[in-house]
């Protein structure tokens, strides 16, 4: 074809995708590499020997291109079954399932790739595809259905982003007993007599009406406005999404609001351990708390399909709980639930919501996934102590944290088998001992984090938070082997746990791993769209060990916006952004950025802070005492 010479024509089109990809990478990339590229091969070679064209492979995807449905179809079936082959050699976790779309469609051709609304269909096609799957459009269907030995069922009509009219969509089905044979599909009006087909058409029409009357009523109450994909902030993950909002206290006493707080963070905790769901973070959705904020505006906010809401209303010993899963796309309720128990039975409506959340959800527990949702508690005392001391906790001031700590004592005490507590007693050494050190025995508060770490994994050793306390103090204690195996624990057993990605970004950058420091805060930014400032700062620096400098500036820059903004300056982020500003070659504006280091700490100086720096390699400070050195700090 001439360069730059566009045409038009009928084309079959195949698009094929790795289901998992991003979590196999963040795995283990080399393996994942490996495979992938094994297994492009055998796809291609499928694609040539039925007569197709490879059009592109970005990422986890292969774009192709045939003159006949029946070459795309049957390439595609022998591809599912030779890397079907290929996965029974892998173990369990490393094996990679391609999800593949067909559909015929009319296609721009210009400089051999391939334009239009028929390649945007056989996209939104595979999406709608089981891994180790096949998905076709009707137009695919007519084409072949008579002429292939395997069966169909028929999925219904679908609407696709950015397509104006829904897309017909058939599933391949490839075992023996439904060859021929196609499944779903119901005519009625052929074998009714036109009596009865009147009949049936004005029942159906007046149930009809009867639904859209309702679907108005609910509507018009804004109750239940679906939400628009392409309004959402961020793209839809692909798997199962989720906002927990926090739940209402309704029993007009406001001491009772730790126990709906309470109940909100065990359920968000529960299903964040779950890995095939993508689950927002607490710091996020209790943004929205005590505001009249529609589910819609909340999953546009934040990226999610589902919804979920409740309130609690405490009397005496009994307790109710009321809980409902929306689907904010479709802007229907999923499931729904009302609970009347005592008091001593809240971990169980705990627990029961949070199975029902992830059934609905379509979510195949194991049996050890189902293990890690129920609390770790049965003492009702204890964790009212932890909720409470967790409050308190999280404002990272001195004060707070001597409460908190004696608040997560307490707790200990009436529960010593109560691990959740055991872990973040360990934190509130660790707080005091990194930010507060001046003040206590370092060495003696380290150790006493690492030992209630390890007291709590002796009780729960699938506790992600007791995994990232320990990266935490084998960092602090230059241990930094222990601290990369603890902190890459703490991200598996936690996939959705934003903070534990934040913290072990912290381990990553002292051992100069930049592109892990990068990934870790983009996941921890994404589970919680509403982080705290200090994922810029981290992320800053991640990016000035990528020698990214431009980026490493302004990620460094937002973090002292912010803080200027509530007039809360810290000196150490003027002197990481000064120390950026003088590896770029901008030394005025790294003079300018010390200057104002040493207005909010005028004792500062190259060699005290080179000391507070935690890094594996020497030769790190270094180039920070350096760049400090060119811009001015004495």
């Amino acid at each position: 074809m001439a360069e730059n010479q566009t045409q038009r024509k009928l084309t079959a089109i195949l698009s094929a995708d790795v289901k998992g990809y991003s979590k196999l990478m963040g795995d283990d990339d080399e393996s994942t590499v490996t495979t992938i590229t094994a297994y492009r091969k055998i796809i291609s070679e499928y694609i040539d020997k039925h007569q197709g064209r490879v059009v592109d492979t970005p990422g986890d995807n292969i774009l192709a291109e045939f003159s006949s449905a029946l070459n795309a179809v049957n390439g595609a079936i022998d591809i599912q079954r030779t890397l079907e082959t290929e996965n029974g050699k892998l173990p369990d976790n490393r094996r990679m399932a391609f999800r593949i779309g067909i559909n015929l469609g009319d296609i721009i051709h210009k400089d051999d790739r391939i334009y239009g609304d028929g390649v945007n269909i056989a996209a939104r096609i595979e999406n709608l595809a089981d891994p180790g799957g096949i998905c076709i459009s009707r137009n695919v269907f007519d084409q072949i259905k008579r002429k292939v030995p395997q069966g169909f069922e028929y999925l219904g009509e679908h609407t696709v982003k950015n397509i104006a009219e829904p897309v017909t969509i058939y599933k391949v089905l490839t075992k023996p007993e439904y060859a021929g044979k196609v499944i779903g599909e119901k005519r009625f009006l052929g074998r009714m007599s036109r009596k009865v087909a009147m009949a049936f058409i004005l029942v159906l029409a007046t149930v009809t009406g009867v639904l859209v009357s309702y679907y108005i009523y609910l509507h018009q109450s804004g109750r239940i406005d679906p939400a628009s994909v392409e309004k959402m902030a961020f793209p839809l993950p692909d798997k199962p999404s989720i906002a927990v909002l926090p739940f209402d206290n309704m029993s007009g006493d406001s001491d009772q609001i730790y126990i709906a707080d309470g109940i909100s963070e065990n359920i968000i905790a529960a299903l964040s351990k779950i890995p095939e769901l993508f689950v927002i973070s607490r710091n996020s959705t209790f943004n929205y708390k005590g505001k009249p904020v529609k589910v819609q505006q909340i999953a546009e906010d934040l990226g999610v399909r589902y919804v979920l809401e409740g309130s609690i209303q405490k009397s005496g010993e009994r307790l109710r709980v009321t809980a409902q899963l929306i689907d904010a796309l479709k802007g229907n309720h999923v499931w729904s639930e009302k609970y009347d128990r005592k008091l001593e039975d809240l971990f169980a409506v705990q627990d029961d919501i949070t199975l029902n959340i992830a059934v609905a959800m379509q979510v195949e527990l194991t049996e050890g996934e189902q293990a890690q949702v129920h609390h770790q508690t049965e003492n009702l005392q204890a964790w009212s102590l932890a909720v409470k001391a967790h409050g308190l906790f999280e404002t990272y001031r001195k004060d707070d944290n001597a409460k908190a700590r004696e608040l997560f004592e307490r707790s200990v005490e009436l529960d010593p088998h109560y691990a959740y507590a055991w872990t973040y007693l360990g934190w509130t050494y660790w707080i005091d001992a990194v930010y507060y050190h001046m003040y206590y025995d370092r060495k003696e508060w380290l150790e006493n984090a690492e030992t209630m770490a390890q007291k709590a994994l002796s009780i729960n050793d699938k506790s992600s938070d007791a995994y990232a306390l320990l990266s935490g103090v084998y960092l602090s204690q230059g241990k930094y082997d222990e601290a990369v195996t603890a902190g890459n624990k703490a991200v598996s057993l936690d996939p959705n746990g934003s903070e534990n990605h934040a913290i072990v970004a912290i381990t990553m950058q002292n051992v100069g791993d930049g592109e892990a420091v990068v990934a870790l805060i983009n996941q921890a930014m994404r589970l919680n769209p509403n982080f705290p400032p200090w994922y810029w700062y981290r992320l800053g620096i991640g990016y000035r060990l990528l020698g990214r400098y431009e980026e490493s500036a302004a990620a460094l820059k937002k973090r002292v916006d912010i803080a200027e903004k509530a007039n809360k300056p810290i000196f150490g982020i003027y002197l990481s952004l000064a120390t950026t500003y003088s590896m770029m070659g901008r030394v005025e504006e790294a003079k300018a950025a010390v200057a104002k280091a040493l207005e909010v700490n005028p004792k500062i100086t190259i060699e005290t802070w080179c000391k507070s720096q935690l890094y594996k390699d020497p030769k790190e400070v270094e180039k920070i005492r350096d760049a400090l050195s060119i811009a001015g700090l004495r």
